[in-house]
């Protein structure tokens, strides 16, 4: 397997797909997954010609277990190393939910200032601010969070169930098919990692303001988003993001959920291609 060690000591796990010499594309997973959530998306655009990267977070899936730096400072700077070790320029980075935070920071503090990034997408992302405060009226009330930590704290293994059975896919929408094999494949990439990363991990979604992470990037981004998401909700998170953002273009699915990425694939691959393209 391979691995790149940050500066801090900590073993990042990746992939690296396809032709060296193609235009890269990143993709940042969501908590408290790992890169495995992107497969859908790394077998099409290799097969579309492009080198694809993904790395597990610290402390999801094969990174190391660590017990510090669930932040997202550390986040990007982890994403930086894994970019710096392959020597990636002119890429493309596209990250879901918590991803989408870790995309923007990057982006924002690594990517831009060291000229390496063409163009960043964020799926079903947590930026600007997930937390309801007083600047931020439309955000999830602190509670909303704390029911996460006790769930994961309590049982997580049947917490890990709960969520994507539920509202992750909208599985829990009338009339909507549930896929057996989906929710087990989330319940497997979460429980491979630390439950201390994904207990520090519910802070650095919910409460990271990256308002000014998404004013500093200039490159085009692409903001997609569900109307339907459970987890993220689209006005507070999507609709607002794109407000902030200098070159930002906001693409809405009506009815569609917060995995959408897993439940539409054909859908999201396509509007991601012409993106990439553009």
């Amino acid at each position: 397997m391979s691995f790149v060690t940050t500066g801090d000591g900590v073993e990042i796990f990746y992939k690296d797909w396809g032709p060296r010499e193609a235009q890269p594309i990143v993709f940042h997973h969501g908590w408290p997954l790992s890169s495995d959530d992107w497969d859908a998306q790394m077998l099409f655009f290799v097969q579309h010609g492009y080198r694809v990267v993904a790395h597990d977070r610290r402390g999801h899936g094969r990174s190391s277990q660590v017990s510090g730096g669930h932040d997202m400072d550390h986040y990007a700077a982890d994403a930086a190393a894994v970019v710096h070790r392959l020597g990636l320029l002119n890429a493309i980075h596209i990250g879901h939910s918590t991803g989408g935070g870790e995309v923007a920071r990057y982006v924002a503090r690594h990517g831009e200032p060291q000229g390496r990034v063409a163009k960043a997408v964020l799926v079903s992302a947590v930026p600007p601010l997930m937390l309801k405060t007083d600047a931020n009226p439309g955000g999830l009330p602190i509670e909303v969070f704390d029911g996460f930590r006790a769930g994961l704290a309590a049982n997580r293994a049947q917490f890990f169930l709960d969520v994507p059975t539920g509202p992750f896919y909208g599985f829990n929408r009338p009339g909507t098919p549930v896929q057996e094999g989906v929710i087990r494949n989330w319940w497997r990439q979460g429980m491979m990692g630390s439950a201390l990363a994904h207990y520090h991990g519910i802070k650095a979604f919910s409460e990271t303001d990256q308002t000014e992470d998404l004013r500093a990037i200039s490159v085009p981004t692409l903001v997609l988003h569900g109307e339907d998401d459970q987890i993220v909700p689209i006005d507070a998170s999507g609709r607002k993001s794109v407000t902030l953002l200098r070159n930002g273009t906001l693409k809405t699915y009506p009815g569609l959920p917060h995995g959408m990425l897993t439940t539409h694939a054909e859908t999201l691959n396509a509007d991601l291609l012409a993106f990439v393209k553009s």
